[in-house]
C-alpha cells in the first residue's frame, strides 16, 4: 500500500491511502511516513501519530494483505482438511473397485491388498515428507504452515492417483 500525506486547508496533514487524483508525498510504509510527517501533525505526540497511521492502515487494508501468520496457518489447515476429506471420500470408492476387480480377475494379482498396502505406505511417506518440508523453518512460526501446505498438496495429488486407479476394463 502506498500512503500519501496531503496538506489540509488548516495547515495540518492527513495520511490517506494513495488514490488517483490525490497528490502529496508518497510513502510505502507507515514507518517511513511517520518519521517524516509526525512532527508536522499538529497536537499529536509521535506515539499518537503512529497509532493513528496504524489504525488507518488496518482500516484500509484488505484481509488478503493483512493476514497474520496465525491466519495463514489456519488457512493452510483448512486447505489440508478439505484435501483430506476429498481423499477419504475417494478411498472407499477406489478400494471397493479393487475388491470388485479381485472378484472378477483370474490373474490372482490381489488388487485390493496391493492398493491397501500402497495407501498405508503412502500415508507414512506423506507424513514424513511434510515433516521434512516443514523442517526448513524449524522452530519458526512458518513451520506449521509449510507442513500443512505440503500435506494439502500431496493429499490432493494422492486423491488424483486414487481416482486414476479406477480404470474401466
Amino acid at each position: 500500500m502506498v500512503l500519501h500525506v496531503v496538506r489540509n486547508t488548516r495547515a495540518t496533514h492527513s495520511v490517506i491511502p494513495a488514490q488517483a487524483g490525490i497528490y502529496g508525498a508518497a510513502y510505502t510504509s507507515a514507518a517511513a511516513c511517520a518519521e517524516r510527517w509526525l512532527s508536522a501533525c499538529a497536537g499529536m505526540t509521535k506515539r499518537a501519530g503512529v497509532a493513528t497511521i496504524l489504525a488507518l492502515l488496518a482500516a484500509t487494508t484488505t484481509s488478503a494483505t493483512a493476514q497474520t501468520q496465525a491466519d495463514m496457518n489456519a488457512q493452510a489447515a483448512a486447505s489440508y482438511k478439505t484435501a483430506d476429506a476429498a481423499m477419504n471420500a475417494q478411498w472407499p470408492r477406489t478400494y471397493a473397485a479393487m475388491k470388485r476387480r479381485d472378484a472378477t480377475a483370474r490373474d490372482g494379482f490381489g488388487y485390493a491388498a496391493a492398493t491397501l498396502a500402497s495407501q498405508r505406505a503412502w500415508l507414512t511417506f506423506r507424513d514424513k515428507q511434510c515433516t521434512i518440508e516443514g523442517g526448513e523453518f524449524a522452530g519458526g512460526s512458518l513451520q506449521p504452515m509449510a507442513r500443512l501446505q505440503c500435506l494439502a498438496r500431496l493429499t490432493k495429488e494422492r486423491t488424483t492417483q486414487l481416482k486414476d486407479l479406477m480404470w474401466q476394463r
